[in-house]
Order: structure tokens, then C-alpha cells, then sequence
């Protein structure tokens, strides 16, 4: 399943992997489904990164555009179907399919069908290529553990789309809520009861046309997992920033599942990195022991720690009011950390969202000082 922007390279991605295994696999019967006919038709297999770029024309024996069928010398035999006709996907078999813009069909019964007839040959398997939308079955498919997820954003491929392309793409997109989906592949939905929503995050993204201005204060903020086995949770190490000009910036977000020495010392390497002026770090699990890891590091570090005292979400809304303000900017998306932003409910939220916890504890630092926020720090 390839979740990617637009312009990555899906169609092409998806039109040779079925060129390659009806090639190399005599005989086979391959499915290509589209929200529409013509997109079959026009962009799967006759628009510039479709199937017959792809293909020998010496390999080919027949293409009939009418009816949307490509036959090869091989015997092996590729259809087009469209996801408005569900029905016509009733009774044919398949070994291989390609679905692309999955997340665009109007019906989602077609996919259905489509599994019903995928049942020829030892292994039938199907890739998928779209720009995801949070449909129910965009996410029950990227949910299972059966599908392998491959994402990617415009901007990976943007040496072979032309400048004034990627130009326009920027200043129409960037920043956006639509960017995020079009642009950046992001599955975007908002979550009932959550603090934040995907239009307050994108409002958040600094875009590339600004600049980042002189950054008066610095923190490396932790929330530290202080075991590590299969169920443990992930360290929260996010770094934020005072601007002089008043607004605060989410600067890296370098949060992972590691062992204390590790995000002990991961956090002291960034603290450098980012000229920050202290570490902060949670104690209500590790108390003494995580200034302790971390001083192993380096004693010569600034170092406070912090104590929650009322519950996540109440630590939260202060800095949720931040950014409605459109006072914090996050200098470039983080997918991790953004999606426990838009997915925080304290009733429905499975897991520890260590990373949000991290950007409260930081941002909390840096706004305390300026009356913004008050949380208890030392």
C-alpha cells in the first residue's frame, strides 16, 4: 500500500510492478481498478507513467480501449474496472490487482468484490496507490497486519517535476490542511474531545517563505520511559524555542522507544545541537533517577525537573490555547507528534502520548515565564 503526494510516482510505481509480474508470470489475470473508467483507461494505462510506458510494445498483443482490455504475447491478460461498477467485478479471478486512488472511490463495495475474485495462484496480492483520505477502509487497511505501508511526500520526487510545478504546489498548499493530505500523505482526521484539530496544526506549520527568527530561549523537553521492553512506552524528548518575536517554535522532535542510557544521551546530544539552554524532564515516574541518568552524560548541563500534578489533558489546554492564538509554529511536520496531538482524548486515547506530554512540559517551560501559561516548574 503506497500512501503518497501527488506527484511521487504512484502511478508509475504501480503500473511497473504489474508490468513485471505479468511479464515474468505467463498466463496471469490482473485486475486494475479506478474510481472511474477512464482513469483505467486514460492514466493507468495510457497517460505518461502508465502500463504501456512500461511494457515492450513487441510484448503486447492487443490493446482494446474500448473495453479496457491489454493482452500480452505471454497469454497474460490485464482489465480495467471501475469502482462505480462494483457489479463487474463479480466472477472474473484474478492472481494480481492494482487499485489506485483507492482513497477516491465512490464505492466501497468494489473493493469487496474485488477480494472476492482475487484467487488465483499460490500468493494473489493486490497494491494499492492513492493519496490517503480517512476513509473508513483507508484505515482499516493501513491498521492491518496484513498490509505493508510504504508513505511519501511530493517533495521526495520533486527533481523530476518541473520548478514551476513545485513552486506552485508550495504557495497554493504548503501550510495547509489540504497540503497535508495532497502534498505530504497524511491521513487527516479530528478527533471528538481532542485539544487540537488538523486545521489548528496546519495553521501552525511555518511555511518556507518565512524565516525563522532569532530564538531568544531554548529547552529540550523529556518525558522518559524509565524501563524498556516490548510494552514500554516511548521517550518524549521534543525541542522548543522562545522567538523574539514572541511566538514559540517546536524546533526537532526526536522522541523513540530507547533505553534510559540511550535517551539520556540522545537528549544531551540535541541539548548541543540546538544551543539549548536546559534539559526539563518529568520525574513523577523516575524522580531522582532520571537527573541522575542524564548527569552520567554530562554533570555540566542545565537541568530542571518538572512534576505533573493534575492530569494531562488540564496540563494541556493552556498550550492548546497557544496555539488557537496562532502563537506556536512548528518549523516542519512531525507526523508523530502532530498525529497524538489531533488523536489526545484522555477516554479514548490508547496508550501514552509520551511526545505530546514532552511539547506540553517545553512549551509549558518557555510560556511560564512570559505569563502565557503557569505550570509548576523548577
Amino acid at each position: 500500500m503506497i500512501l503518497a503526494g501527488r506527484g511521487w510516482g504512484k502511478t508509475r510505481t504501480g503500473a511497473q510492478d504489474i508490468a513485471f509480474y505479468g511479464l515474468t508470470n505467463p498466463n496471469t489475470r490482473i485486475a486494475i481498478v479506478t474510481p472511474t473508467f477512464g482513469d483505467g483507461r486514460d492514466t493507468c494505462i495510457e497517460g505518461v507513467s502508465g502500463l504501456l510506458g512500461c511494457l515492450d510494445p513487441d510484448s503486447i498483443e492487443n490493446w482494446n480501449r474500448s473495453i479496457g482490455e491489454l493482452s500480452l504475447k505471454n497469454g497474460t491478460i490485464y482489465r480495467t474496472f471501475s469502482a462505480e461498477q462494483p457489479d463487474r467485478l463479480r466472477g472474473p479471478q484474478f492472481h494480481r490487482a492494482w487499485c489506485d486512488e483507492l482513497g477516491s472511490w465512490k464505492n466501497e463495495e468494489a473493493w469487496d468484490q474485488l477480494l472476492f475474485g482475487l484467487r488465483l495462484g499460490e500468493k494473489p496480492q493486490v497494491i494499492i496507490t492513492t493519496t490517503p483520505k480517512p476513509t473508513g477502509l483507508i484505515k482499516e487497511l493501513v491498521n492491518s497486519k496484513d498490509s505493508l505501508v510504504t508513505r511519501g511526500s511530493t517533495f521526495e520526487n520533486q527533481d523530476n517535476l518541473a520548478e514551476s510545478a513545485v513552486k506552485k504546489l508550495k504557495e497554493k498548499y504548503e501550510g495547509t490542511r489540504l497540503g497535508r493530505q495532497e502534498l505530504f500523505a497524511e491521513i487527516l482526521e479530528d478527533v471528538e474531545g481532542a485539544l487540537w484539530n488538523r486545521n489548528m496544526i496546519s495553521k501552525a506549520l511555518l511555511k518556507s517563505t518565512e524565516e525563522i527568527p532569532a530564538l531568544v530561549r531554548t529547552v529540550v523537553s523529556i518525558d522518559p520511559a524509565v524501563t524498556h521492553n516490548k510494552q514500554s512506552n516511548e521517550t518524549g524528548i521534543v525541542v522548543c524555542a522562545k522567538g523574539i518575536d514572541d511566538k514559540y517554535y517546536v524546533v526537532d522532535d526526536v522522541s523513540g522507544k530507547y533505553t534510559p542510557d540511550a535517551w539520556a544521551k540522545i537528549a544531551v546530544e540535541t541539548y548541543y545541537k540546538y544551543d539549548a539552554d536546559k534539559i526539563i524532564a518529568e520525574v513523577n515516574n523516575g524522580g531522582d533517577l532520571v537527573e541522575r541518568v542524564i548527569r552520567t552524560v554530562d554533570n555540566n548541563i542545565s537541568y530542571g525537573s518538572v512534576r505533573a500534578t493534575k492530569g494531562k489533558y488540564l496540563r494541556a489546554e493552556p498550550i492548546s490555547a497557544l496555539y488557537e492564538q496562532q502563537r506556536v509554529r512548528h518549523i516542519k511536520p512531525f507526523q508523530f507528534l502532530e498525529d497524538q496531538m489531533a488523536n489526545y482524548n484522555p477516554v479514548t486515547f490508547a496508550g501514552s502520548p509520551d511526545r505530546l506530554d514532552a511539547l506540553v512540559w517545553g512549551l509549558t517551560e518557555l510560556s511560564a515565564r512570559t505569563g502565557k501559561a503557569f505550570w509548576r516548574v523548577s
